[in-house]
């Protein structure tokens, strides 16, 4: 981790964990998060089966140009990839936190590097069943929150484990994390992937913006 955002979010969720293997849902306070707050999300699994947004920050929103409430977290990347969703079901089943650095391109031709980092959350009855998140730009550019990005595209991802220092559970996820963290799109898919998106975009009819504040 190399941004602020991701490194304050991360550093709140291990200690409010304590010897947790990640906290409860209910442990978690906005106000606490009030520097960063319009750069988090809450993730659940929905009644289909799929990770969606419960809440979004609002500089979130701006970002991608809509609300996200209700939307899976695989269709932020180039057309909801499916092995984005595996990835982060697998940070909820292994309780592990993962770090996922990405490309988002925009229909104007701008790209920006993220960190997005996941977390996963404890309900009461011991379920890992929600990911608390943040998504933070690498560098600032005066662009972003102005023209919408209309896709990330994974560069890398990887397991925090080495920052938790349980090693016996490192060892029993190592096996799976190739199958939970799978390769990049390549250059080609990715930019067909661009022109997808810009045919898309020129047919879809227009829909105003409405976004989601951060809420408890």
């Amino acid at each position: 981790m190399r941004i602020k955002t991701t490194i304050d979010l991360f550093e709140y969720w291990n200690r409010i964990r304590g010897q947790d293997l990640a906290p409860l849902r209910s442990q978690v306070e906005p106000t606490d998060l009030r520097q960063i707050l319009s750069s988090v999300f809450l993730l659940e699994t929905s009644d289909a089966g799929r990770v969606t947004f419960r809440l979004a920050g609002t500089r979130i929103c701006d970002l991608f140009g809509r609300d996200l409430r209700g939307i899976p977290f695989a269709e932020l990347f180039a057309h909801g990839h499916d092995d984005i969703e595996h990835t982060a079901g697998g940070v909820m089943s292994h309780a592990i936190p993962a770090l996922l650095n990405a490309t988002g391109f925009t229909a104007a031709g701008h790209r920006a590097c993220f960190e997005i980092i996941l977390l996963p959350l404890r309900s009461d009855d011991g379920e890992y069943d929600k990911l608390l998140g943040a998504i933070a730009p690498a560098i600032a550019a005066s662009w972003l929150e102005v023209v919408p990005l209309q896709f990330l595209a994974l560069d890398r991802s990887r397991l925090l484990h080495e920052r938790l220092g349980d090693d016996a559970r490192r060892d029993a996820v190592l096996e799976d994390e190739l199958t939970l963290y799978p390769r990049p799109l390549s250059i080609a898919d990715t930019m067909r992937r661009v022109m997808s998106s810009l045919f898309a975009e020129t047919d879809a009819p227009g829909v105003p913006v409405r976004h989601n504040r951060m809420r408890a």
